[in-house]
């Protein structure tokens, strides 16, 4: 079998699509995309499969060797996103020419089940405690929020407590019998963040995600020391490598993003590293459904898996959802709140190949939104 074509398609929200093809007429499909820079992501893409075209698609392995080193200069999120969303279709293929799932060519499922939670944002919105009873009725037994809108480095006791009492209002509203994330998606300096953790520890979040930036990832052991709160971080962060200086010291959830870092070769590594220092997994995913997917097959097969992100309805799918380019959604619906293991072959998703194209002709250019304090100085989203 050869890789005869790869294409790409942007594709409204924000994501972008990667199908492959082989002179078996076997398709694979990946999600390589950095929000905000699909474009780049495409070209690295396009950069790459001047290596791939002709290429045995089941020499996974080998590929992603090449693709990650093969170029001298190495890492950062364009080409660990490029090389992400190539091995989740090689994958697919691998699959798919086996007739099986691909949790079953990573040895098999370690349950039957994938305990998945719901977004309802936080940062600007007032009606948190409403949206997470919503996603609590709908059968979830977990959301995730984010904690805050922009903060300054040392900010006021006004709006340090804005964050406090906007955690209490869900955690009130949702009960001690589902759990709660807290986001705070490097808005916090360390500062803010050893004065806030303490302060949440009275809601018990399952954990609090991106406490700092990860650039200052170093402090994230003495934070840790100082709360009860489990840490996690990992979203921005795009190899084992990566990982090897956050893991260990101090978080106790890690979350690669299967579309970020790596792909499912990479992301199946750092949980396996993850799980020597008792780390478990919470995979970063507010993409698309095969980044989606991806995860899943990934969840299936990690002993030390805790809960997976998804992001049917959250609020960057402005237009277009996740379940609208597939021929059939059941895959990525969620019954009481859990993904239920399928032995559809490859990914177990059926992408509507003539709707992406459709829709890319239509295309995006999704940006991140821009903050500024009130001073007009850069601000963190």
């Amino acid at each position: 079998m050869k890789i005869v074509s790869m294409d790409t398609f942007l594709v409204p929200p924000r994501w972008l699509f990667l199908r492959i093809r082989t002179d078996e007429g076997i398709t694979g499909w990946g999600e390589p995309v950095v929000e905000g820079r699909a474009e780049t992501v495409r070209a690295a893409v396009a950069e790459l499969a001047d290596y791939l075209i002709g290429e045995d698609p089941l020499r996974i392995e080998d590929h992603w060797q090449v693709l990650t080193k093969g170029g001298f200069y190495r890492g950062g999120p364009v080409l660990s996103s490029a090389v992400a969303g190539i091995d989740q279709a090689l994958w697919d293929i691998a699959g798919k020419a086996a007739g099986l799932p691909v949790h079953q060519l990573l040895g098999g499922p370690v349950r039957e089940k994938v305990r998945m939670y719901a977004w309802i944002g936080g940062d600007r919105p007032a009606e948190v405690a409403e949206l997470a009873v919503a996603q609590i009725e709908a059968g979830f037994t977990a959301v995730k929020m984010n904690g805050s809108a922009e903060l300054t480095a040392i900010d006021t006791p006004a709006r340090t407590m804005e964050v406090v009492q906007r955690v209490a209002a869900v955690r009130e509203a949702i009960g001690e019998h589902h759990d709660l994330v807290v986001d705070l998606h490097g808005r916090a300096s360390t500062a803010m963040a050893r004065r806030l953790l303490p302060m949440l520890e009275p809601y018990l979040p399952l954990f609090v995600e991106e406490a700092v930036l990860p650039e200052h990832s170093r402090n994230l052991a003495a934070l840790a020391t100082s709360t009860s709160i489990p840490l996690a971080t990992g979203e921005r962060l795009f190899s084992r490598w990566d990982f090897r200086d956050v893991i260990g010291h101090g978080i106790a959830v890690a979350q690669p993003d299967v579309s970020h870092a790596g792909g499912i070769s990479e992301v199946r590594r750092i949980a396996a590293m993850a799980e020597t220092y008792d780390v478990t997994m919470a995979p970063h995913c507010p993409l698309g459904p095969i980044s989606l997917a991806s995860s899943l097959q990934l969840a299936f097969t990690i002993p030390n898996f805790l809960i997976q992100e998804q992001s049917v309805g959250i609020h960057y799918n402005q237009g277009n959802d996740v379940l609208d380019y597939l021929l059939d959604p059941a895959p990525l619906t969620f019954p009481g709140g859990y993904a239920t293991r399928s032995t559809r072959p490859g990914l177990g998703i059926e992408i509507d190949e003539a709707e992406v194209e459709r829709m890319a002709r239509q295309g995006h250019r999704w940006r991140s939104p821009l903050w500024r304090h009130a001073d007009g100085s850069f601000a963190e989203w």
